[in-house]
């Protein structure tokens, strides 16, 4: 995967990094985020984001959809969703509580993909008066917080990922208009890919948790033993002392690693409306600690989409490094 040409242009203004957690998440200041990029400030940027899994800008309200699109060329090849249509025809994923899309439930972008994505950027337009945060997990700190036994097992599983699962069970909250989605635009493809538990990052070379929602079990175990499995290791992903939370305003700006992370958006803002675009960013295909990748097992391969290239279908195992 080939990024876009960066200009070589000096930066103009001092960047600073500020932790706001302290095993992820930073704010970046002095930048303003475009197509248009130097390549200094990118690079800076880009180690930020490795660094500290997800960074915020404010006041990046001069985006639109098509620099917003031109700043995610230069991290990697965007790409479209593999089942839900985007807002522009292109590649802007709509997160709109007033179509269902409140992502309540701890997760990793796309992960029922063989190459889910290694960025997504998403974009605040619309924050409510109070409520709609998001919550971000640092999955490498929590493999290396884990007890070395657990560790050691977690190393050797194979987790099946899907997102064919009971969206009713799993929101039982959850309004007509998203039961309807769910039912007829998410799965409107149903996958299935076995992903390593853990991974190991092709750009860091840490090794993190592929776990989160859409993992319906592990193979090679019962139902009970696996579920059992999952939710101790997900416990972890889920401890406070893993997590950061942002608090939006419009113009704001979450980049993540989408590799080493997953979020939560909460759901607490009642009607008010709440819209966010994000743009993803291809990834690569996972590999385990054992060096074994991850397999698509259904359908048979990922369907083309209306533009541009296949999400998460990549085969190369060098994607993240051409970045």
């Amino acid at each position: 995967m080939t990024s876009a040409p960066v200009t070589e242009t000096a930066p103009t203004e001092a960047i600073t990094v500020h932790k706001v957690g302290g095993r992820v998440g930073a704010v970046i200041e002095g930048v303003r985020l475009g197509g248009d990029l130097d390549a200094d400030t990118l690079a800076a940027v880009r180690a930020a984001i490795l660094e500290h899994k997800v960074v915020f800008f404010r006041d990046q309200s001069h985006l639109d959809a098509d620099s917003h699109e031109a700043f995610g060329r230069l991290l990697g090849t965007p790409v479209a969703h593999p089942t839900v249509p985007s807002v522009d025809g292109r590649y802007a994923f709509g997160i709109d509580n007033d179509h269902g899309g409140r992502a309540n439930q701890w997760h990793t972008d796309v992960t029922f993909v063989p190459a889910y994505p290694a960025f997504s950027i998403l974009r605040a337009e619309v924050i409510p008066p109070y409520g709609g945060n998001t919550l971000w997990s640092n999955t490498a700190a929590v493999y290396a917080s884990l007890p070395e036994p657990l560790r050691v097992l977690a190393d050797s599983l194979r987790g099946v990922h899907t997102n064919d699962y009971d969206y009713a069970a799993a929101r039982p909250e959850a309004r007509p208009a998203a039961l309807e989605q769910h039912r007829k635009v998410f799965t409107s493809t149903k996958f299935q890919t076995e992903h390593p538990v853990v991974r190991v990052h092709p750009e860091t070379g840490e090794r993190t948790l592929v776990l989160g929602n859409f993992v319906q079990k592990l193979a090679g175990f019962r139902a009970a033993d696996s579920r059992a499995l999952i939710d101790l290791l997900q416990s972890n992903v889920e401890r406070p002392e893993n997590t950061v939370r942002w608090q939006w305003r419009a113009g704001d700006v979450a980049i993540w690693d989408n590799r080493a992370t997953q979020h939560y958006g909460v759901d607490d803002s009642d009607d008010h409306e709440r819209t966010l675009r994000r743009v993803t960013i291809d990834g690569d295909v996972p590999v385990g600690v054992d060096g074994r990748r991850s397999v698509l097992l259904s359908p048979e391969s990922v369907p083309e989409p209306s533009h541009g290239i296949a999400s998460g279908a990549s085969t190369d195992g060098d994607v993240a490094e051409a970045a």
